[in-house]
C-alpha cells in the first residue's frame, strides 16, 4: 500500500523542481497561448475603458463644483466652434464660385467641346519625358538588333499585341470615359460599380458640388430656406437608359453641438440625405431584376413558378438612400451601416473626387494615398525592429552556462 506522505512528497519534488518564479512564468505562458482566454481578458479590459475611476467623486465638493463650471465653459466653447465651422462653410460657398470657371474648362476639355491650346497643354516634365523616350528607343533598337531569330519573332508578336490594345484613334475627341475611369480608380467607388453600370456611366460627363446654406449663392436652383449642406450633381449626355440629364444627391449637415451630448461635437456632420427619382426607359432599369420564385399551394400541394422583381446591385442605388431623418432614434443596425457608408461616399466625392478628378483619372492621387500608408507602416516596423534589437543586444544578458533554453522557450 502506498504511503500518502511519500506520494505527496514525491509530487512536491516534481512541482518544486522549478523555482516559484519560473513556475509562474510557465503558467502565464500557457494561459497566454489560449485564444479564448485572451479574448475574454481583452473583452473585460475593453469594458473597463471609459469607466469612472472614482477619482472625481473623491474630490472635495468645492473642487467638484469648480469642475462643473469648467464643463459649462466647455459647452460654450463647443457652441463657438460650431459658429466657426459655419463661417468655414460660408467660405466654401464663396470659393465654390471662384472654382467654377476652372471646373467648366475641365468639363469642356474632357467632353471634347473645347480643344486646349498648345500653351495650356505645356507641362514641365514634357522635355524630360521626350529625352527619356529617345534614350529608351535607342536602347531598345540596340537590344533588338542583337537578338537572334526566335527572340526577334517574339518581340514582333509582342509589338503586334500592343498595337491591338490601342483602340482609340488619334482624332478621338476629349478624354473618353473620364469620370468613369476616375471613379473606378477609387476602391470606395469601384466596389459600387457593377458591369451593367458601366455603359451608363460612360455617358457621365460632369460631377459637380453645389454648396447650400444661408451663404450659398445658388438660391435659384435650390431655393431658401435651405439647410447647411451640399448637393452632388451627376450630369449625363443623352443615353438609351433614362431621360434625366442630371441626377442629384443632397446632404443635410448639422454644425451645432447636440444638447444631450455636447462634448461629442467634432465639427460638421451629415445628419440626413435624399436622392432623386430616375426616369428609366422601358426595360432599362438596372437597379431591379426579375427572378423566378417557387410557390407551393397549401391545399393541393401543387407548385408553380412566379416572377418576382427584387433589388439589383448597382451604382445607381446611390440615388435611393434609406429614407430617414435626423430625428429617427430607432434606426436598425443595417440602416445605420448603409447610411454611414453613404455619408463616407458623399464626403469623398465632395472633398476629393471633384476637386482632383484628373489625378484620380491618372491614378496619381491613389499613389499618393498608398505612399502615405506605406510611410506609416514603415514607421511601425522600425519601432518593432528597434524593440527586438534592444532585447537581442542587451549587454546584461548572460546565456546559461549549459546552453539550455529558458523555461518560457521550452513551453513554446
Amino acid at each position: 500500500m502506498s504511503d500518502p506522505e511519500h506520494d505527496a512528497s514525491s509530487d512536491g519534488d516534481q512541482l518544486g523542481s522549478s523555482p516559484p518564479q519560473n513556475q509562474a512564468a510557465i503558467t502565464a505562458a500557457g494561459l497566454m497561448q489560449n485564444p479564448e482566454l485572451l479574448a475574454a481578458i481583452q473583452g473585460g479590459l475593453g469594458r473597463l475603458i471609459g469607466q469612472p475611476s472614482g477619482y472625481i467623486q473623491s474630490l472635495p465638493k468645492s473642487v467638484q463644483r469648480r469642475i462643473k463650471a469648467l464643463k459649462n465653459i466647455q459647452v460654450e466653447c463647443c457652441k463657438l466652434e460650431g459658429k466657426f465651422y459655419e463661417e468655414v462653410h460660408a467660405l466654401e460657398c464663396k470659393y465654390a464660385e471662384k472654382f467654377k470657371p476652372f471646373y467648366e474648362k475641365r468639363r469642356n476639355i474632357a467632353s471634347g467641346g473645347v480643344e486646349p491650346t498648345d500653351e495650356e497643354c505645356r507641362w514641365p516634365s514634357d522635355a524630360e519625358d521626350e529625352d527619356e523616350a529617345e534614350e529608351k528607343e535607342e536602347k531598345e533598337a540596340t537590344e533588338v538588333s542583337k537578338l537572334s531569330g526566335e527572340v526577334e519573332e517574339k518581340v514582333k508578336i509582342d509589338d503586334e499585341e500592343k498595337i491591338e490594345t490601342e483602340q482609340l484613334p488619334e482624332d478621338t475627341k476629349g478624354i473618353p470615359e473620364f469620370w468613369l475611369t476616375a471613379m473606378k480608380n477609387v476602391e470606395l467607388l469601384s466596389e459600387m460599380i457593377q458591369e451593367h453600370d458601366e455603359p451608363i456611366l460612360k455617358h457621365l460627363h460632369d460631377v459637380r458640388v453645389i454648396f447650400t446654406g444661408p451663404e450659398s449663392t445658388n438660391t435659384t436652383q435650390y431655393p431658401q430656406p435651405t439647410p447647411m449642406g451640399f448637393v452632388l450633381e451627376f450630369h449625363f449626355t443623352p443615353n438609351p437608359f433614362f431621360t434625366n440629364t442630371v441626377l442629384t444627391k443632397s446632404y443635410k449637415m448639422k454644425c451645432e453641438p447636440d444638447e444631450d451630448d455636447p462634448f461629442s461635437f467634432e465639427g460638421p456632420e451629415i445628419v440626413s440625405t435624399s436622392g432623386c427619382k430616375i426616369d428609366w426607359k422601358k426595360g432599362k432599369n438596372i437597379t431591379q431584376k426579375v427572378i423566378k420564385k417557387k410557390q407551393r399551394h397549401k391545399g393541393r400541394g401543387q407548385t408553380r413558378f412566379v416572377n418576382k422583381t427584387v433589388k439589383n446591385d448597382s451604382f445607381f442605388n446611390f440615388f435611393s438612400p434609406p429614407e430617414v431623418t435626423e430625428d429617427d432614434a430607432d434606426m436598425d443596425e443595417e440602416t445605420e451601416t448603409l447610411l454611414a457608408a453613404d455619408f463616407e461616399i458623399g464626403h469623398f466625392v465632395r472633398e476629393r473626387l471633384v476637386p482632383k478628378a484628373v489625378l484620380y483619372f491618372t491614378g496619381e492621387a491613389i499613389e499618393d494615398e498608398f505612399d502615405e500608408e506605406d510611410e506609416d507602416e514603415e514607421g511601425d516596423d522600425d519601432d518593432d525592429h528597434d524593440d527586438d534589437g534592444d532585447e537581442d543586444e542587451d549587454p546584461d544578458y548572460q546565456p546559461p552556462a549549459d546552453g539550455s533554453q529558458p523555461q518560457e522557450c521550452k513551453q513554446q
